[in-house]
């Protein structure tokens, strides 16, 4: 067959006495999309935008910070979302809470 560079994550889960996936993401690198070089700084700043859209309160402004093919494995809720219609749907009610973020530590590496 032919081969391809992918990443995975994997997260696991002690159940009936074995190791178990509990989520599980694959995706082929993106090798044929070069992106433009990008600096550590513009790195960071790309949250600061994540954490604007936050303060909007607008769920269509945080949903479009997410790429066509995103996955949000959200902080409270247990359902992935996997497209456009779904991300933006747990901000329309994430944003109720008003959140805002603050970057504690950071490790960037390109």
């Amino acid at each position: 067959g032919t081969k391809a560079k992918g990443r995975y994550t994997f997260v696991y889960v002690f159940e009936d006495g074995e190791w178990k996936i509990s989520q599980h993401h694959s995706s082929v690198m993106p090798e044929g999309n070069k992106p433009q070089p990008i600096t550590e700084e513009e790195v960071k700043n790309l949250f600061q935008l994540w954490n604007s859209a936050l303060a909007t309160e607008d769920p269509d402004a945080v949903a479009k910070r997410y790429a066509s093919k995103a996955v949000l494995l959200p902080t409270v809720s247990d359902v992935p979302r996997t497209d456009y219609d779904l991300i933006r749907d747990y901000f329309v009610g994430f944003l109720k809470k008003k959140p805002q973020g603050e970057i504690l530590e950071s490790n960037v590496t390109i």
